[in-house]
């Protein structure tokens, strides 16, 4: 059913690299989510205040908010569809995710409202009423309905999502599969409250406000899941690594370092790094290989990609030596922690050496530690070098 929704309403639908064919599939999931959320809106309500089941409204007011969330993420789409301008010269995309959060404060203060009522109905000893079958049983099919739309909905917008890489949808796909939990625990609740009726068992309000907690854990998942991206977060790892193999890939490549990558958007992504090249080539034909390998992941994977040319001595025996020193040093002392960009400079009384370490977060030692140990490395290997250390830390995984 997705795919045919696609071939339908998208031209070129399988090109989800291009902005526009990406746009058209947030469109395509907005619009469905806007008549599907208002469909179930409007039969829950009815529902609801026919048989005056507060967990049936509540059921139906999260609906609702689906539905503006929809709204929320058309006009989403639309906006951060937006050429780059003067104001923002890396564009819009990341209204995206400004709409997420939106949507996020929108599920939160329906809830409050929703948990409010439901507190009032118990505290009231208000009942529900089953007195009319035929609107009975028409209860437990529209919800049995709302179930089985709410699951493919789900599904539908987690094949969106993963296709274009979108997170308001993978969000939106999260909350579906959300409403099928919270609308499954309404029916139980209504089924039970129905065949006890003749004991005046009454727990619809007791499940409105669970429904009620549901949502406003729902709504401030949803907000941390907008909020990282506009913070920064890492990159996809598995993109990075395609990257990365394929600037290995051109001759004439030795190694790469200080990888860092960032985005403005699900295809605005930008990306620096350092690729080592033989000191003794050609200063131009090295940059010729570079612009080549820029310009090409530019063209295979929509990413600006901006390189750093470093020249490395691949001959000096001395250096090939103390290169070896320090890789055996540092994997003694920590298997976690690399470095590159190493060099020598010889003078008559002392040499330099100078060279970057990269640290994982995850390494608790101080840098202080660090460098002190490798200078006193150095120092009982030859007290002729001095050591230039500079620290590094992972953007990426």
């Amino acid at each position: 059913m997705t795919n045919l929704l696609r071939k339908l309403f998208i031209k070129n639908y399988d090109k989800v690299e291009d902005p526009k064919v990406r746009q058209k599939h947030g469109f395509l999931a907005s619009f469905v989510g806007i008549f599907t959320n208002l469909f179930l809106f409007a039969f829950k309500l009815i529902i609801g205040l026919l048989i005056f089941s507060m967990s049936i409204i509540s059921d139906a007011i999260n609906n609702l908010t689906d539905m503006a969330s929809c709204v929320v993420n058309l006009v989403g789409f639309k906006l951060a569809g937006k050429p780059a301008d003067k104001e923002h010269p890396f564009g819009h995309e990341r209204i995206e995710y400004i709409a997420g959060l939106i949507i996020s404060f929108i599920i939160i203060a329906i809830a409050g409202v929703l948990g409010y009522t439901s507190v009032m109905k118990i505290v009231n000893h208000e009942t529900t009423n089953y007195d009319n079958l035929g609107t009975t049983i028409a209860t437990f099919v529209i919800l049995g309905v709302a179930i089985l739309t709410k699951l493919w909905q789900g599904f539908f917008y987690k094949k969106i999502g993963k296709t274009i890489n979108s997170i308001s949808l993978k969000a939106s796909a999260t909350d579906s599969i959300n409403d099928v939990i919270s609308t499954s625990a309404v029916l139980v609740a209504t089924l039970v409250e129905f065949l006890l009726r003749t004991h005046n068992v009454q727990i619809d309000g007791w499940m409105g406000i669970a429904v009620a907690l549901f949502i406003v854990v729902m709504g401030i998942k949803t907000a941390i899941e907008a909020s990282n991206p506009l913070i920064g977060v890492n990159p996809d790892s598995e993109l990075v690594k395609k990257i990365i193999n394929q600037i290995y890939s051109y001759d004439g490549v030795l190694g790469t370092h200080d990888t860092m990558c960032h985005s403005y958007g699900p295809t605005k992504i930008f990306m620096t790094t350092h690729v080592e090249v033989d000191c003794r080539e050609d200063v131009m034909k090295s940059h010729d290989l570079i612009d080549n390998i820029e310009s090409d992941i530019n063209k295979e994977f929509n990413v600006l990609l901006t390189i750093h040319m470093d020249p490395i001595d691949t001959v000096s025996e001395e250096v090939i030596k103390l290169k070896e020193f320090t890789r055996t040093t540092l994997e003694a002392y920590d298997k976690s922690i690399s470095f590159h960009d190493f060099r020598i400079v010889s003078g008559e009384t002392h040499t330099n050496i100078l060279f970057d370490i990269v640290v994982p977060h995850e390494c608790k030692k101080e840098d202080k530690e660090i460098t002190s140990h490798l200078r006193s490395e150095f120092n009982k290997f030859s007290d002729k070098y001095f050591v230039i250390i500079k620290i590094d830390r992972t953007y990426i995984d």
